[in-house]
């Protein structure tokens, strides 16, 4: 799966999951503002994530994920061989 690829489709399921327009989600704009995320819809999208990309991302990686970018990198990275 390629970065473009791993980009529209996390875009596309997180506008989905989070009634936003996919035009407000970019690189670098930070995930939990974008989406407007609680504790608890952060779980959600880390559990959608975790389904769809088969990527398990622990609790002590989530401070390292704050922007769409982060996110793509991480999954692009942990994605199973």
């Amino acid at each position: 799966m390629t970065r473009n690829e791993i980009m529209e489709q996390v875009n596309e399921l997180l506008a989905n999951e989070f009634e936003v327009e996919v035009s407000e989600i970019t690189p670098e704009s930070n995930i939990k503002e974008t989406l407007s995320l609680d504790s608890l819809s952060l779980v959600d999208m880390i559990a959608l994530v975790q389904v769809n990309y088969k990527v398990n991302i622990p609790a002590s990686d989530l401070p390292k994920i704050q922007t769409f970018n982060d996110l793509y990198d991480y999954i692009e990275s942990h994605l199973p061989a």
